[in-house]
């Protein structure tokens, strides 16, 4: 759909539900099209999130390595008063 910039100042939330809707509203200025409303990538639902996470963490489990235990980690920073190196 092409649409003047003048006329589109009244009809801006009518566009803008076309859009959401998945068609094209062009704007035009002088005959030339000058902006393009189209709808912005949905957001994933909860389900959707949650399998991503899922996923994210599985990949991590595959790819940890062991180290040391966190409560050790920090050792070589201080002598045995715990004062440090």
């Amino acid at each position: 759909m092409k649409i003047s910039v003048t006329e589109a100042k009244a009809q801006l939330t009518e566009l803008v539900r076309r859009a959401e809707a998945g068609e094209e509203v062009l704007l035009t200025r002088f005959g030339q099209g000058v902006v393009r409303l189209v709808a912005v990538a949905a957001r994933p639902s909860a389900a959707e999130r949650r399998a991503l996470m899922e996923e994210v963490r599985r990949v991590g489990r595959a790819k940890a390595k062991p180290g040391p235990p966190a409560a050790r980690s920090q050792d070589f920073l201080y002598d045995r008063a715990g004062l440090s190196k």
